[in-house]
């Protein structure tokens, strides 16, 4: 389980039974979360390939049921939803001016996705994965070279000069998987500039997604990350 407080930020759980809370001036957070699928042990042992930057423990719960409020100036909401949890630890090294680009996909039939890309200093991946979870909970693994992915649209920031991807066409097509999937930022600004804590800039947003699934349509939410872009 988990137990841990920052000051009025916290964390408790066991079992993919989760409660999150925060506050801040004007704001506040309280959170119950449930995992709807048993957790996801990446690579099916939990280790996972991190190209130069070596290896990674690696599970996420891809799918929680999640009610709670939110207070915004005294004003409470009530909110529900589905969530995504993910925990990665090790003694992975430095990517130095290398980074990755790594997704999470959550399909309104009750599948999701998570894979990733990591680059070397020259742009060049050396390292993929794409695990894709189905209906039953389980997580079969996909060849990088059953996919295809063409990067729509790219975003500068104002504040850093960093260019991202922006917007992103996925396609799978193996003998477990066969998805054609648009990703689209819910906003084009999600850069996180934190010098001063993890000591770089990156990109980490929320997109929506459209697409076809074995031949259905689907939409659904997703998550990205960009690192590596800004210099």
């Amino acid at each position: 389980g988990i137990n841990v407080a920052i000051g009025d930020w916290s964390i408790q759980g066991v079992n993919g039974r989760d409660q999150l809370s925060a506050r801040m001036v004007d704001y506040t957070m309280h959170l119950s979360l449930i995992g709807l699928k048993p957790p996801t042990l990446h690579n099916g042992n939990g280790l996972i390939n991190f190209g130069v930057g070596g290896f990674s423990y690696y599970y996420s719960r891809t799918r929680m049921a999640l009610t709670g409020t939110l207070t915004d100036h005294n004003q409470q909401l009530q909110v529900t939803g589905e969530a995504w949890m993910d925990h990665q630890w090790g003694n992975f090294l430095s990517f130095g001016n290398g980074g990755w680009d790594w997704f999470s996909v959550q399909l309104n039939n009750n599948t999701e996705m998570m894979l990733y890309f990591i680059r070397d200093a020259a742009g060049k991946v050396n390292a993929a994965y794409i695990g894709y979870i189905g209906a039953d909970g389980q997580e079969r693994l996909v060849s990088p070279a059953a996919l295809r992915t063409n990067i729509l649209n790219h975003w500068t920031s104002r504040v850093t000069g960093a260019t991202y991807p922006s917007g992103w066409q996925i396609e799978i097509n193996d003998s477990h998987v066969q998805t054609l999937l648009t990703l689209t930022p819910e906003v084009q600004n999600q850069e996180l500039v934190v010098y001063q804590s993890t000591g770089n800039a990156y990109w980490e947003g929320a997109v929506t997604i459209h697409g076809q699934s074995a031949g259905t349509q689907v939409q659904g939410e997703g998550y990205v990350e960009l690192t590596g872009y800004s210099r």
